[in-house]
């Protein structure tokens, strides 16, 4: 086999490994039950492979399609039963169980946790999903009900509390009697501790539970919050599945109950199989509820490698394109899996066959303004679909494809129209891409505004594609683009254009390829668990038991299902990670070398440098088993030398500015050997492949269709089918002074990208829990002038305020050489508060001559000295005692760390860091992210040229004024008094201009610049206003400087929104910003009361150093109620999971819940608030920084106040020290931290049925 894409053998048939059933009447059936279409693909006595579609849902025709399609196949009568003597095996895929989560349709199920942390799952890790919405939406909970178990174990496997078993038994019962049958067991530390959670399933056995799922057999895996939610998942969907494999079962004589067999019997289950999520069938009896959620995309997978390495192709991209959106997965010899995802708002700790999903698709809504063109990620659904479907839906890709003439009604199934027979409408939205060209003032036709929204959908593919290969060091252009899925061969060629693919393969059973997966999978299973130790000599006997166990329980599990174990193959994988880092990769079990080199090798190919100083840590190990899987050699038909025959019909199609004449071929026309010359149509039953000009299409001997790019001498010919277009500008040489909407937007993902590629670096190789964990850390890019280009969806407050950091920088005088690198946290100087460190990199151009862009990472340190760990202490009267100041300096010099530099700072300051060694590792870190910013800026440029993308910055950014003026001509001018604790005051008043259509902003009678930390540097108040704009805003665009463009901000210097030096200034960026936000939000009139306040708490010593911000209730506002126990507004920084943060510091998290009913009340309730109590199992310092614990949050419209919030200190079981708002104390061992958040106000008066 090839390991290219470019060089290609053919296989050798071998027909003793050809599965036949010639020799006995049984058909075997391998389907696929999607959301809309249910695939089947039958092979027959004969050995023939056979086809069918039908809709999933169509209850007047049948009660269930895979069944009814078996029945079409065996010509039995919809009522009678299945001869199931006729049935040898039926694989299936099934999206029963993601339906149901989809739609919250599962069994009605009752979450058992440990006693305190009932609504831990709920809260989860606080994060809000979308950073500027104003009504902020949690997913529905799965649980109907919670038992709080009393037991606890600590990190180390200590009991320190038994567990109850007659308070558990009562609770159960109790539950029982309510009507629940099915609960899920999740127990702190039972990923390794699993006795206390043994004991309560045996206890829900005996009382009649029918769905037991506990979490340390659900998934074994360190992290409560995502192991919680997968056995809530599992118990859930369960029974619902369950249901539906006994009624297959049953219909076609399979058994469905869990009957091991010993090793050399044959299986009285082989008969019915389902495919996990991870890629492997499993039998009926096996397939659990945690098994299903990509139960169909992963045949999809298995279809799309087994195929494509019978086409000798070893290394593809699946590319599998439907109507709502697009799934691209990655192979290079071994199935790629996640460990760690989220479905429909549900994290899941399973593995999965690694899919990336995008919302581009068929069905992919087209919007337009004046100044840019976006595509999704809404979809028209099934119905009303797609303009041309004659429901009178929305344009989509579809109908631009339509106009392009790519989809052309004469082959499209008539279904449309009010009797379900007329073909799509071409005309309808010709018209409407004209109107939009005409509206747009475009010096262009509708075919080339069609063109250009399909280029934007193809640029949202391809960015997915990026995403599991390039940005993971995988050269694409070696690859093959395996294309399958309804709308995939229709873009395809376009997509590999856009990535430099040379290579296209699509299978004949392309449309239906997740079903043809089932039939090729293995029967596989797989385990995995914590590990947890250095890699080194010393824990190679503790791997080796631990892989031995695991292959037991694999191979056994084979075994019943009639696999010898002569027939198993057996695969090892080892997580790794460096000390102190978080993210790990999977690398094949070997010797401590192999595994070293091979960690090293992929490390440096992802994110760019190795740490050999540091240790390497297997996180954790997988045990993979397999075998009994179908090895099916597709005939081998001989090359034909005849010339292609005649086509079917002719038509015109637009593609790269111009019409060409272009030949419709059916599929079935064509022969192996035939090639046919792009532009060309060749259409089968279920698709449509598109051959653009400069490709190839060949019929292979197994009548693969491979696709191949021309080459560039004869790619530049032009056809002498061309037909000239009216405008031949193109689009990828647009003129420097116009602005071509198809490419603001384009420009928009590019540069969003960059950002976000920067802050997954930063993420993956930061050594502190703060930024790992809580993600407290944002990435941005700046224009030359230091103006914010673009910045990934990170925390608002430093979003805002960074390009006064970059502008310092450009304006200091400062020597700038290629390969520097600098370093800035001074809040009297661009800066926020001094943890919060920004490193900043000039971009240079090619040659190394000028500085044409910059990027920046800024990241909260744990620690960056002062009077307290943590550097966030409320006594600090000076900056001097918050910590270190780092004027701009080189961090950098010419590409050499400058340590001794930086280390005299640090730590010869009076208060100096506290742990110079992780600083030094974020920066590294921070460095890293850069690094990768700057490399994908160069390649944006590469491609567009310089002038190119300098035009587009100053387009995006006039693209985001436009929207923040459309979005000051609704809105009324108005003032506020917001009050705060101790007395402060933020006054603002907003003017609206009509005539400018612009915004004032006036903080004039804000309270003076305090004694205390409560104090905002002016880069702060300016981030509070652009992202209370931003939200306003109703539409997705990116926070950039054109933003401000319209906004006038006045605020009084010596202010506690504007203070000068030396003010302590720590509590104004996480305090006064959320204060100043509430009150602006207040002048507007458009938004209830936050909570006000991020709940500050950080702990430590000189060993240990921790900070948290602590979420409350989501404001409520017109139309809706607050969401509970979510952050909001100028934070949006994840809380740490508490088996990790039992895991790492000497505390535990005694109580997590949400404190019920404590939203202020109103016609729209604010959301709930929370307690949070953590014990200490050391000496320590503790301090929090919170407000409204003296004055409450207000009501808006007439709404009523919130609830105050609460913060003290237990001793011995009694409240010993009363924190206050700000405060901070010597703890002892066993002391507790107790904070209640305090909540906003209501939103609109309290109507009489209220």
């Amino acid at each position: 086999m090839s390991s290219t894409a470019n060089k290609s053998s053919k296989p050798i048939q071998n027909p003793s490994q050809a599965i036949s059933n010639a020799d006995s009447p049984c058909w075997d059936f391998w389907v696929d039950r999607g959301g809309t279409f249910t695939d089947i693909v039958a092979k027959d006595p004969q050995n023939r492979l056979l086809t069918k579609k039908l809709l999933s849902e169509n209850p007047t025709a049948y009660e269930d399609a895979a069944l009814q399609g078996i029945r079409d196949f065996l010509g039995i009568d919809g009522d009678a039963p299945i001869p199931t003597h006729l049935i040898g095996s039926v694989k299936m895929g099934t999206t029963v169980a993601t339906n149901a989560l989809l739609e919250r349709k599962g069994e009605p199920t009752v979450l058992a946790i440990t006693q305190g942390l009932r609504d831990v799952l709920e809260i989860g890790y606080q994060v809000r999903p979308k950073t500027f919405a104003l009504n902020i939406e949690k997913p529905e909970l799965l649980y109907q009900d919670v038992i709080e178990v009393t037991e606890r174990f600590d990190n180390d496997g200590n009991v320190l509390v038994p567990l109850d078993e007659q308070a558990v038994r009562r609770n159960l019962q109790q539950q029982y009697v309510a009507g629940y049958r099915s609960v899920a067991i999740v127990l702190m530390h039972a990923y390794k501790y699993p006795e206390h959670e043994l004991r309560v399933a045996h206890i829900a056995k005996e009382i009649g539970f029918s769905q037991i799922s506990t979490s340390h057999d659900v998934s074994p895996m360190v992290r409560i919050v995502p192991r919680g939610d997968t056995t809530v998942v599992d118990a859930y969907l369960s029974p619902i599945l369950r249901r539906y494999v006994q009624r297959v079962g049953a219909a076609i004589g399979a058994n469905t109950d869990d009957q091991p067999q010993q090793e050399g019997q044959q299986s009285s289950n082989k008969r019915l199989q389902f495919m996990r999520s991870s890629g492997g069938l499993t039998a009926a009896s096996k397939f659990q509820g945690r098994d299903a959620i990509l139960s169909g995309p992963a045949g999809g997978i298995i279809g799309a490698v087994r195929t494509s390495e019978l086409a000798g192709f070893n290394k593809i991209i699946g590319f599998d394109m439907g109507g709502t959106s697009t799934d691209v997965s990655h192979y290079a010899g071994d199935y790629e899996r996640a460990f760690e995802t989220q479905v429909a708002g549900v994290r899941m700790s399973v593995p999965m066959m690694s899919v990336h999903t995008v919302a581009a698709g068929g069905g992919s809504v087209l919007h337009f303004d004046e100044q840019r063109f976006r595509v999704g990620p809404e979809s028209a659904g099934a119905f009303p679909g797609p303009m041309s479907y004659r429901n009178g839906g929305p344009l989509t890709v579809t109908d631009a494809n339509v106009c392009l003439g790519k989809v052309d009604p004469r082959f499209f199934p008539k279904l449309f129209g009010p009797e379900h027979k007329q073909a799509i409408d071409d005309k309808v939205v010709k018209s409407a891409f004209n109107a939009i060209a005409q509206k747009q003032g475009m010096d262009a036709s509708g075919e080339q505004v069609a063109e250009g929204f399909l280029t934007i959908a193809i640029e949202h593919m391809a960015q997915a594609i990026k995403k599991i290969s390039i940005e993971r060091g995988y050269d694409v252009q070696q690859y093959a683009l395996t294309c399958f899925g309804g709308a995939g061969g229709q873009h395809a060629c376009l997509v590999a254009d856009r990535l430099g693919m040379q290579t296209i393969f699509i299978h004949p059973f392309a449309s239906i390829l997740s079903a043809y997966g089932m039939g090729l999978a293995d029967v596989r299973s797989q385990r995995t668990e914590t590990f947890q130790h250095v890699m080194d000599a010393s824990s190679l006997a503790d791997l080796h038991q631990a892989f031995s166990r695991l292959k037991a329980h694999t191979g056994n599990e084979l075994t019943e299902q009639g696999i010898t174990s002569d027939a198993q193959t057996h695969s090892a994988t080892v997580f790794l990670r460096y000390q102190g880092t978080d993210t790990t990769l999977p690398i094949v079990q070997g010797s401590i070398t192999q595994m070293q080199a091979e960690f090293e090798s992929v490390h440096l190919a992802q994110y760019g440098f190795i740490s050999p100083d540091k240790e390497i840590i297997i996180e954790s190990i997988s045990m993979e088993s397999a075998g009994g899987g179908q090895h099916i050699d597709e005939p081998v038909y001989p090359l034909i030398d005849s010339g292609l025959p005649q086509a079917q019909e002719k038509t015109q199609i637009f593609s790269a500015g111009q019409w060409h004449n272009t030949p419709i071929y059916q599929l079935n026309q064509l022969l192996p050997g035939h090639k046919v010359q792009g532009p060309a149509i060749i259409i089968e039953d279920n698709g449509t492949v598109i051959v653009e000009p400069n490709w190839t299409a060949n019929m292979t001997a197994h009548k693969h269709l491979v696709l191949h790019k021309a080459q560039t001498a004869s790619a530049a010919k032009t056809s002498n089918n061309d037909i000239s277009a009216t405008d031949k500008k193109q689009q990828n040489k647009p003129e420097q002074g116009q602005s071509d909407p198809v490419l603001v937007e384009i420009f928009n993902n590019q540069f969003m990208s960059i950002a976000e590629q920067m802050g997954i670096v930063l993420r993956n190789t930061s050594s502190s829990v703060n930024i790992k964990e809580r993600l407290d850390f944002s990435c941005a890019v700046f224009d030359l002038s230091g103006r914010l280009i673009a910045n990934a969806p990170h925390i608002p407050v430093h979003l805002g305020s960074m390009d006064a950091t970059v502008k310092v920088l450009i304006k200091s005088g400062l020597s700038i050489e290629a390969g520097d690198v600098f370093i800035h946290n001074d809040p009297f100087n661009g800066g926020s508060h001094l943890p919060d460190v920004t490193v900043i990199t000039p971009i240079f151009d090619q040659h190394n001559e000028q500085v044409i862009f910059y990027v920046a990472s800024r990241a909260h340190h744990a620690d960056i000295g002062g009077i307290a760990p943590g550097s966030m202490s409320p006594k600090a009267k000076t900056i001097i005692e918050e910590g270190v100041i780092i004027p701009c300096m080189k961090l950098v010099s010419k590409g050499q760390f400058l340590q001794d530099e930086l280390e005299t700072l640090m730590l010869g300051a009076k208060y100096p860091v506290r742990n110079f060694a992780q600083n030094v590792a974020d920066l590294h870190a921070q460095i890293g992210a850069n690094r990768r910013g700057y490399q994908e800026l160069l390649k944006l440029i590469n491609e567009y040229t310089l002038p190119v993308v300098n035009t587009y910055t100053q387009h995006i950014m006039d693209n985001a004024e436009e929207s923040v003026r459309r979005t000051i001509d609704s809105l009324e001018g108005g003032q506020y008094s917001y009050e705060m604790d101790g007395g402060l005051r933020i006054c603002v008043k907003v003017d609206v201009d009509r005539t400018t259509r612009s915004a004032s902003i006036d903080f004039t009678g804000t309270s003076a610049q305090q004694p205390s930390n409560f104090n905002a540097p002016a880069a702060i108040t300016q981030a509070v206003v652009l992202y209370v704009f931003r939200c306003l805003v109703d539409s997705d665009i990116p926070l950039n400087a054109g933003c401000m463009r319209p906004l006038t901000i006045t605020v009084p210097q010596g202010s506690m929104l504007n203070p000068v030096y030396p003010a302590a200034v720590v509590a104004g960026n996480v305090e006064v910003s959320q204060a100043a936000t509430n009150a602006l939000f207040g002048a507007l009139g458009t938004l209830g009361m936050s909570q006000g306040t991020m709940n500050n708490l950080t702990f430590g010593n000189d060993e240990y150093q921790y900070y948290e911000t602590i979420c409350s209730g989501a404001p409520a506002g017109p139309g809706f109620h607050g969401a509970a126990a979510v952050h909001t507004h100028m934070t949006n920084s994840r809380l740490t999971d508490p088996e990790i943060l039992e895991s790492r510091y000497p505390v535990l998290l005694d109580k997590f819940v949400v404190r019920r009913d404590s939203g202020g009340k109103g016609q729209w309730h604010a959301g709930d608030g929370i307690e949070r109590r953590i014990r200490f199992l050391a000496n320590m310092q503790c301090a929090i920084l919170s407000g409204h614990r003296e004055v409450p949050l207000a009501g808006v419209k007439g709404g009523q106040a919130g609830e105050l919030g609460h913060n003290w200190i237990e001793r011995d079981g009694q409240k010993w020290c009363d924190l206050g708002g700000s405060n901070e104390s010597e703890v002892q061992s066993g002391d507790v931290v107790v904070i209640q958040t305090p909540t906003g106000g209501g939103f609109g008066r309290i109507s009489e049925d209220q």
